[in-house]
């Protein structure tokens, strides 16, 4: 490309270079992961209600038998434990296979349903309870009046606790589902709309592109028209290549440029003067693909199209701080129409707002002004170091 331009003293970082590193997983040893203490407790919801209830009846039984213990109970109390730790996890595991459908329903039904529940099955544990006391305990003893109601209050603050717990446990896991579901949903939706901004782009160029080949044939420049045609492969292979939500490097950008800037100079050959002034400190920094060719069709628009001595174009790129300044410039005599154009709603410049926010967000700024050449000037300034939203 016919250019006076200062090139990039650097060579663009490769993929690898660029990419940044993925979280090292933690290591855990043998004994963790024979256990399963390498992944989250709840990655597995079945395995962790039974290891929460199996280990939950466990202390039921054992706090028991310690009681009985401390109050020198008969040893048969220890078969009253064990049966009443059996009636509790059994008991349980019904209301939990109950729980289950009712969580889905109204909460007032939930509510309603799962409290007479609990008294059902509180009913059930005390008479379970008593027989089972007056049986291997107390021999002939049976509990009446207020110490059974006693026995039922008891039992039911049990199960009651148990069910808060299963709710708890539950009504939580479901927020988190629903939250990473949500993240999946807007970044596929962010995703979506930086494809649908990047598309846009294409057709518009093509267009005219397309247009220019037309006129060579019907003037029957056949080797300019197979230049601008093998340029334009050579431009979409490389613009094609990545995603339409890609980031590439400021210098890989710079390059496409150039590219897209040599099928331009086969339309307005010397009217057409660009310059790179790309700061090498600048290079890595990355950005959306594609974000700066709308900048570059403004400024022939309203610089070189309108003039028959065309017009300079200025691709610059410095740091300043922890950001970085990249201005498109022209001394084109179509200032106010570009300035005009930027507030209005055209496809060019809005796509590149677009996708600006909604790669960095209010990391960035994007403006516009005259400037000294009396010309126009687009100014974006972006992170140099972090990456664009849409990566994270």
């Amino acid at each position: 490309m016919a250019s006076d331009s200062a090139a990039v003293m650097e060579r663009a970082p490769s993929r690898a270079e660029t990419r940044t590193p993925r979280a090292i997983a933690p290591r855990t040893g043998p004994i963790a992961r024979s256990v399963g203490l390498d992944v989250p407790f709840f990655a597995d919801k079945n395995r962790a209600f039974w290891v929460l209830q199996s280990a939950g009846w466990t202390g039921y039984f054992v706090l028991r038998t310690l009681g009985g213990v401390a109050n020198a109970m008969p040893t048969m109390f220890l078969v009253h434990t064990l049966l009443l730790t059996a009636t509790g996890y059994s008991l349980t595991l019904l209301m939990a296979s109950l729980f289950r459908r009712l969580i889905t329903m109204r909460v007032l039904y939930t509510v309603i349903l799962s409290l007479a529940a609990v008294i059902l099955a509180s009913a059930a544990f005390s008479i379970i309870e008593t027989w089972s006391h007056s049986t291997f305990v107390d021999p002939g003893s049976r509990p009446v009046g207020i110490k059974y109601f006693g026995a039922i209050l008891l039992n039911f603050a049990l199960l009651a606790a148990w069910s808060a717990l299963y709710y708890g446990i539950n009504y939580y896991l479901l927020l988190e589902e629903e939250i990473d579901q949500r993240g999946r949903l807007e970044s596929q939706a962010s995703s979506a709309q930086l494809a649908m901004l990047r598309y846009q782009l294409n057709p518009h160029f093509l267009f005219n592109t397309l247009n220019s080949i037309s006129t060579l044939v019907l003037l029957k420049q056949t080797e300019r028209a197979n230049a601008m045609l093998a340029r334009l492969s050579s431009f979409l292979r490389y613009t094609l290549a990545n995603e339409p939500t890609a980031q590439v490097t400021l210098a890989q950008e710079v390059e496409t440029l150039k590219l897209y800037l040599e099928i331009e100079k086969m339309r307005f050959e010397d009217r057409l003067r660009p310059h790179f002034r790309i700061d090498a400190a600048t290079i890595g920094a990355r950005l959306p693909s594609l974000l700066l060719q709308p900048l570059i069709e403004n400024a022939i628009k309203y610089a070189v199209t309108p003039s028959e001595s065309g017009a300079d174009i200025w691709i610059s790129a410095a740091r300043h701080g922890d950001m970085v300044r990249i201005e498109v410039a022209d001394n084109g005599t179509g200032a106010h129409e570009a300035l005009v154009a930027t507030q209005s709603t055209g496809v060019g410049l809005a796509n590149t707002k677009d996708r600006l926010a909604q790669a960095y967000g209010e990391r960035h700024h994007f403006t516009t002004r005259t400037n000294d050449h009396g010309g126009f000037s687009v100014i974006v300034d972006i992170p140099l170091d972090a990456r664009p939203i849409a990566d994270h």
